[in-house]
């Protein structure tokens, strides 16, 4: 027998509200549970289930970025909230439920704590399954990235990149400190903090394949005539001992005395030379680590000088969660 219940435009948009599904959607959803709110609510989260099983071997490639810091700055989280869609990712409704998860995730320490969390009367797993039904697309956090230290700062390129960075200490004018190393972070993509972190074999492998590589490019350079690219000896300090660095010295004496160059100038032109040899033999640390990279907004130093420059306070360490 067909039912007879009568659903108004109020039950329906208070659906819609509590769901985000469309109109009509939610208008067959009530009259499936007969005007029972609770159970068109199971109607449609069974709706996307189904739909989240049809697609579960799709990939969340496009998304959101965001992050959010504790009221205190002592904790961070930077979560991505993946779809399949570009045009969805920027979908303002979206947007907005990644801002809502995010806040969320800053309660917990885990991916895992996260999902199983409450959002509105379910989980956040649930809550992911039912707006993949409402979408259409699958959703799925594809980053989650948390971060505690005593002052933490954030910075989000268009809601593709965000980037977390803790200081040991809250200086004068933290803020935009942390702010530009969130901004570093988020545009140089280090992978560490500082070159001390490296295991040596991980060093080691990494010298042997990029001289390879470099000396296969000069074969091709050689047989078109272009000059050649320099071929390091090294590629991270974690090479350069004082031993290295002092037959570095005694290398460039030996060349400045052939160049005939008198003795009393050499103490101008050493330290030149030597800045020159260690960035052409730090080039791992330059490109993943963030205290030894080029400062953005100014490349004449590392990041590392540029923290120093605010006095008695260090990077303790960064986060970084990116959209594909």
């Amino acid at each position: 027998m067909e039912s007879t219940v009568k659903i108004t435009a109020a039950e329906v948009n208070k659906l819609r509200q509590a769901t985000g599904a469309g109109m009509m959607d939610c208008k067959k959803a009530l009259v499936e549970a007969q005007g029972d709110f609770d159970k068109a609510i199971e109607v449609l989260r069974k709706k996307g289930q189904k739909v989240a099983e049809k697609r579960a071997d799709r990939d969340s490639s496009e998304g959101a970025a965001v992050a959010k810091i504790s009221a205190d700055q002592t904790q961070g989280v930077a979560i991505v909230l993946g779809c399949e869609t570009d045009f969805v990712g920027k979908n303002e409704n979206f947007l907005a439920l990644a801002n809502e998860l995010a806040e969320i995730a800053l309660k917990n320490n885990t991916k895992e704590e996260f999902l199983a969390a409450d959002f509105g009367g379910m989980t956040v797993a649930d809550k992911l399954t039912e707006q993949t039904g409402v979408i259409g697309e699958k959703l799925d956090i594809t980053s989650f990235e948390k971060l505690e230290a005593p002052f933490i700062g954030s910075y989000v390129h268009i809601n593709k990149i965000a980037a977390l960075v803790g200081l040991s200490s809250k200086v004068d004018n933290a803020e935009t400190l942390v702010k530009d190393v969130a901004m570093q972070v988020a545009s140089m993509g280090a992978s560490t903090l500082s070159y001390k972190d490296f295991d040596p074999a991980f060093v080691a492998s990494e010298t042997e394949a990029r001289i390879a590589v470099i000396e296969k490019d000069n074969i091709e350079l050689g047989r078109l005539g272009k000059t050649l690219k320099n071929v390091p000896q090294f590629i991270s300090m974690a090479q350069l001992t004082p031993e290295v660095l002092a037959k570095a010295e005694e290398d460039a004496k030996a060349e400045l005395k052939a160049e005939g160059k008198p003795e009393q100038i050499w103490d101008r032109i050493l330290p030149g030379k030597m800045d020159r040899f260690i960035s052409d033999n730090t080039t791992l640390d330059q490109e993943q680590c963030l205290l030894d990279q080029n400062f953005i907004k100014d490349e004449k130093i590392n990041v590392a000088k540029y923290v120093t420059s605010y006095g008695d306070v260090e990077i303790t360490g960064f986060k970084r969660a990116s959209v594909g």
